[in-house]
């Protein structure tokens, strides 16, 4: 005999199998189950029902990823140079530069690995850790097993409110529907049928399966499992992620540049300034040797900003932080700027634009319309007509009856537990409920009466009825259904308080009201009652074997609903902000064309002319017809989970930084391939947390743009400091080359004495770097936003952080700075372009070491913007005066302490010294200004050479 696994793979296809085909194939007795052996052999064979997990890597592996970025490997590789200078030296005392560069390169891991372990718990925290259970026959009886250990050929006994444990045929099903968004997108419940499919069709269209990850929301079945773990749709999308690449972000792409421009840059320097002062200097010794091997680190040192990753990490970690607060749990460094970058953020519809809560939007009545105010299962909102609150009259009276009849012919419960107002049963039964809470009076009214009977709902009749007695003795029919073939059952109409024949000219306007809420995209149900005073028998008793089908009839038609899942109330307004920041949201989605599109009208992703591309079209196209589809469509529906993934990828072809949205297993592999995928941390399931790069905690898409100007404020506060820090370290990089080249003009080598000269030494450059940059760097990383930042698109994927025109900044700085340090030392030496200096070399460095040290912590104002005043929120970062302030005084020790004069070979400076470092520093504040207002006047012509041309009107 065949094997289940044998046939479910290679034989039969479950979805075009009879059912009675099924149980043969897969050895079973429907009516028995498997024994308890023949189960436990099958879970031997097939394994435990269970999705594959990532494995986490080791804590070794991460430990030594934190030292593959090329900014770390370029800081060991200063290490190893500085080891072997001071190595040749002879070894003396202790390397302080390798230390010191070792201490950042093991902060900074230690930050990053810190910070990723924090994201993972607090993802772990939003999960709900709870195993699953099926309900399954075995040997004839009902038993309730770990969802686990279900395996192929075990029977499913399915009721209201069950989690499906596996995927398997359907044998029986009455009134059966089963909730499969995390599956398929589709936001309402499926109706399934135990009818065989004679084509091949989509997921959301198999109404004779039921599939791993889906609940059934109303009705019971039984079904006989087909596959289980790996084999299901959820696993196949499961191994779908595993074949998913996750491409680096933006940020590491930047970061992984930068790392190799700086270390070409690196190289060049040293290797120019060696061979310079061996020509203009001479190498007369060993020791003159050494000097310049100490040059070359010393060179490297200041073009490297040694603290960069650490300030990087810290910065990153404290936009984590904040992010947190807002709930948006992001759990990779690295991923905080990506939301800053996207161009395009791909979202799901259903749970994360809406609320996946079916709402009765709308009453249609013969006296008019009635719209329901309000999102969600809280009972609460206005009931308006044409904008007016609804009064007392006919309209009120027949909205009264349609939704009282709707929620009570009904199986739903609605309750509130915790503040949180939750549904058992059908969601589109609960939405009755939810309308007769905002309907005044409804809910009470209901209250009087009691059910006696029911005829229930199947898919070949498509309305179901209930028996009711009211207090006062009367008996009552009520039904609900789909609205065209309720109305066939109705002779009369309710007109406000009173029941008038249903003539053809009034079904027909019935019939219009049904087509017109259809063609808004609203699912309809009709509601009819009737009074039923031949269903009590002798005594005044309900005679239950009298109420049946052909007590549907003459029924008396109330009006129609339109019932649709809304959209979150704080979306439409986060989408505008997001359209308005150059970012364009699109929409793809499980859900029918028509839905979809309506939504997205609604919230402002598309105008009127804007349609739907279904999800049959994208298997029509190639890559490049689904590429040019992209550039225009911005709503896709009816998608699968290879279509979503094809989406993002035509996308990521097109230049985009995309972010992309979901709870269910559809979206994971989508999520994954993203630039940034992002989950639903309360609706999403496991597996689309674990390919996510950020959680939202409270499933909120505001909170996505919240995170998106977060994440521009961090790319822009990376700006900054790297401006910052790069200003500074040219000024010091220029400085050694240009007063080694300089020396005799200076005259540094008539008062430096013999051997070779230099106007600063590698322990004062380390000391720049790592003590008074560092600080004023990393109050910049946490800078308020002075622009708003959500007023200009997205930078392009090919944008760098360091762009020509920043570049251009920084060479004018570091010439500045490189200028003021060597003449402020001119100024305290004796001969050189300014005569009358009576100091010596070591006061004059000293002197030249604290101008340069003034100049660059002046320059961490400047750095806060590239066109802006350097006076614009001057005291908006108290953290920056801190530091700036904090960096002054270690000046100060570092040149007045002995300890530290012998450390950084310093001189005591008098008040005069003092004043001249000041003064001559402050030049560079002066250039800036004027640089950038003439920045300002260029681009204030421009812009006003731009409104010429645009046309009046």
């Amino acid at each position: 005999m065949t094997s289940p696994r044998e046939a479910s793979a290679d034989t039969f296809d479950p979805v075009r199998t009879d059912a009675a085909d099924v149980a043969r194939v897969m050895g079973v007795d429907p009516e028995r189950g498997l024994t308890s052996d023949e189960a436990s052999a099958r879970l031997a064979e097939h394994g435990p029902n269970e999705l594959r997990s990532a494995v986490r890597s080791p804590l070794w592996r991460r430990v030594v990823a934190q030292f593959t970025d090329p900014l770390i490997l370029l800081l060991v590789a200063a290490v190893v140079i500085s080891l072997i200078a001071w190595i040749i030296e002879g070894a003396e005392g202790w390397p302080i530069d390798a230390i010191v560069i070792v201490a950042i390169i093991l902060l900074n891991a230690a930050l990053s690995l810190v910070q990723e372990s924090r994201a993972e718990r607090a993802v772990a925290a939003l999960a709900v850790m709870t195993q699953a259970h099926s309900a399954v026959l075995r040997d004839g009886e009902l038993h309730t097993v770990p969802s686990s250990d279900l395996v192929p050929g075990d029977v499913l006994v399915l009721a209201e409110g069950d989690q499906v444990g596996a995927d398997a045929r359907l044998f029986r099903a009455n009134s059966l529907r089963v909730a499969e968004a995390s599956l398929t997108g589709e936001s309402e419940a499926v109706e399934k049928r135990v009818d065989t499919i004679d084509a091949k069709v989509p997921l959301g269209d198999r109404f004779d399966m039921v599939h791993k990850g889906t609940a059934v929301s109303r009705g019971t079945g039984r079904a006989i499992v087909t596959t289980t773990g790996m084999s299901t749709e959820m696993g196949a999308i499961a191994t779908m992620l595993d074949e998913t690449v996750e491409e680096p972000t933006p940020l590491q792409d930047e970061v992984a540049h930068l790392g190799r421009m700086l270390g070409r840059i690196v190289v060049i320097i040293a290797i120019v300034v060696m061979i310079t002062v061996a020509l203009v200097q001479g190498i007369g010794s060993p020791a003159d040797l050494v000097t310049v091997l100490l040059l070359g680190v010393s060179l490297a040192v200041a073009a490297v900003p040694e603290g960069l990753p650490a300030i990087l990490s810290l910065v990153l970690a404290l936009g984590v932080q904040r992010m947190a607060k807002r709930n948006a749990v992001v759990k990779k460094l690295s991923s905080v700027e990506t939301l800053g970058s996207a161009s395009v953020i791909c979202t799901d519809k259903t749970g994360t634009l809406t609320t996946n809560q079916m709402t009765i939007q709308r009453i249609v009545t013969a006296s008019g319309t009635v719209d329901l105010g309000g999102v969600g299962y809280a009972p609460m909102g206005r009931a308006t007509s044409k904008g007016l609150e609804l009064g007392e009259g006919p309209l009120l009276a027949e909205a009264q009856i349609v939704i009282g009849v709707g929620s009570l012919a009904n199986d739903a419960q609605l309750a509130e537990r915790d503040g949180m107002w939750e549904i058992e049963g059908d969601p589109t039964e609960a939405a009755f409920l939810v309308a007769a809470g905002k309907l005044a009076g409804t809910a009470e009214e209901a209250a009087h009466y009691g059910r006696v009977g029911e005829v229930p709902f199947s898919s070949e009749r498509k309305m179901m009825s209930t028996a009711h007695r009211h207090e006062n003795g009367d008996l009552v029919v009520l039904s609900k259904g789909a609205p065209d073939v309720l109305l066939r059952h109705c002779t009369r109409l309710q007109v406000g308080t009173e029941i008038v024949p249903l003539d053809p000219v009034r079904r027909a306007r019935c019939l219009a009201d049904m087509e017109a809420l259809s063609e808004e995209a609203f699912r309809t149900l009709g509601v009819a009652y009737r009074l039923a005073p031949e269903l009590a028998a002798t005594g005044g008793a309900p005679d239950a074997a009298s109420f049946d089908e052909s007590s549907e009839e003459g029924l008396v038609y109330a009006g129609v609903v339109g019932i649709i899942d809304p959209p979150r109330p704080e979306v439409r307004p986060a989408i505008a902000e997001a359209h308005a920041a150059g970012i364009r949201i699109i929409m793809i989605t499980g859900d029918h064309p028509a839905t979809a599109s309506r939504i997205a009208r609604d919230l402002g992703i598309i105008d009127e002319e804007g349609i739907a591309l279904p999800g049959a079209r994208i298997d029509g196209m190639d890559e490049h017809q689904l590429r040019d589809a992209v550039r225009t469509v911005s709503v896709f529906a009816r998608v699968a989970p290879e279509h979503k993934l094809r989406i993002v990828d035509a996308l990521q072809a097109e230049g985009q930084i995309v972010a992309m949205t979901g709870d269910g297993v559809n979206d994971a592999p989508a999520l994954k391939s993203a630039d940034i995928g992002i989950a639903m941390g309360i609706a999403g399931t496991e597996v689309t947390k674990e390919a996510a790069k950020m959680v939202l905690a409270d499933d909120d898409f505001a909170t996505i743009v919240h995170a998106v100007r977060e994440g521009r404020v961090i790319f822009d506060n990376i700006r900054k400091f790297l401006r910052y820090l790069l200003y500074s370290n040219m000024g010091e990089v220029l400085t050694v080359f240009f007063g080694v080249v300089f020396a005799g003009v200076l005259g540094f080598t008539e008062a430096g004495g013999d051997g070779l000269v230099l106007p600063l030494l590698a322990t004062q450059i380390l000391w720049m770097n790592l003590v008074t940059d560092s600080g004023p760097a990393l109050a910049m990383g946490v800078d308020p936003e002075i622009d708003d930042v959500m007023t200009r698109p997205p930078r392009g994927i090919h944008d760098r952080a360091i762009d020509s025109g920043m570049w251009i900044g920084i060479g004018t700085t570091g010439l500045v700075i490189s200028v003021i340090t060597l003449l402020t030392m001119d100024i305290f030496l004796p001969g050189g372009l300014i005569p009358g200096g009576t100091n010596s070399f070591d006061t004059a460095r000293t002197a030249g070491f604290t101008t340069l040290v003034f100049a660059g912590l002046l320059t961490a104002f400047n750095a806060r913007s590239a066109t802006s005043s350097a006076f614009r929120a001057l005291f908006a970062n108290r953290w920056l005066w801190g530091a700036v302030v904090l960096a002054v005084l270690l000046q100060i020790a570092v040149v007045s302490l002995p300890p530290l004069q012998v450390a950084f070979s310093t001189q005591s400076l008098s008040l005069e010294h003092w004043l001249v470092c000041a003064g001559m520093a402050s030049v560079v504040v002066w250039v800036e200004e004027l640089r950038k207002l003439g920045i300002r006047m260029i681009e204030g012509r421009r812009a006003d050479a731009s409104a010429q041309a645009v046309p009046a009107g």
